[in-house]
This record gives C-alpha cells, structure tokens and sequence, in this order.
C-alpha cells in the first residue's frame, strides 16, 4: 500500500466533518483506515478546528518572511562586482546594502563565486569566478562588434598568442 498524500488525508477528514464525526472519531476511522499513514490526532484535531472557521482548503498557505535561497544571477554579480571595486569589503557591508544574511553572502562568496577571504581580503580560487566574468564580459563585447559590422569583423579583430 502507498502512502497517502497529506491532502487526501485532509480531504477524508473534512468528509468525516460534513457527517459530524467528532476528532477523535476522525482520527480513530483514519488510523484503522489508513494505519501508520494516518495523521496524528491533533493534526485532525487543528483540521477540524479550521473547518469550523469554514476554511477548507487542503493546500499549504503561503507563509511570510524570507525566501530559502537568496543565490540568484542577479544578486550573485552585485556582490562581485561590490568584491570587485573593493576586495577589502567586510561581508557584513555587503548583507546591509543587499539585504540579505551575512551567512548567505559568504556561502555566494565560497561556492557560487569560488572565492575566499584571506586577510580580510577576498581572492578568486584558481581565478574561476573573475575568469568566467572576463570571458563573459569580452564575448559580449565581441559580439556587440559583430552585430555593428558583421563583414568586416574579422578583419578589426585582433588576437594575441600566449607570448
């Protein structure tokens, strides 16, 4: 036997509340019917209580504060480019003017920006972040040039060997 979603769970006990069973009728015809899947009694026993308030709904409400995850692209390059104009930047001047955790901001430094502070001072590791930003930056560049002129791109295009 599968497990029962939880809203199905509460969806049998609302129509156990429209036949007037009371929450420890509920629970006990839920616990014989369902066994170890059945919710606990004073999850039935709140269920029941929102019925009576004439909320039926079976779904999660949305509830308020901050969301999970605050890494996003857009944040994630606001705090390069902050650690860019100043590698001296604490992480707790970066979380004021975001918005955001301290905590946060150093998990974006360490594993979505591949730095590290030494010395107060935040360095790439093995340049990954600032490489990736460069190449970005100049392919966009690049391709900016491209759509200006197309034809004669590759005649003003200049490349440089590794010496």
């Amino acid at each position: 036997m599968h497990a029962i979603s939880t809203t199905w769970r509460c969806k049998l006990s609302i129509f156990f509340f429209f036949v007037c069973k009371a929450p420890k009728e509920i629970h006990s015809i839920l616990t014989e019917t369902l066994g170890k899947h059945a919710p606990p009694y004073a999850t039935v026993k709140n269920w029941v209580a929102q019925f009576k308030c004439g909320d039926f709904s079976t779904c999660d409400a949305p509830r308020p504060g901050r969301p999970k995850t605050v890494s996003t692209p857009e944040i994630n390059d606001q705090i390069h480019e902050l650690i860019l104009e100043d590698r001296w930047i604490l992480a707790k001047s970066i979380a004021q003017q975001l918005g955001i955790s301290r905590e946060w901001v150093r998990s974006i430094i360490r594993e979505d920006l591949d730095m590290w502070k030494l010395s107060m001072k935040c360095f790439p590791k093995c340049l990954n972040a600032d490489q990736k930003r460069q190449w970005c930056l100049s392919s966009e560049q690049l391709l900016e040039f491209f759509q200006c002129n197309p034809n004669d791109f590759l005649s003003r295009l200049a490349t440089m060997g590794e010496t």
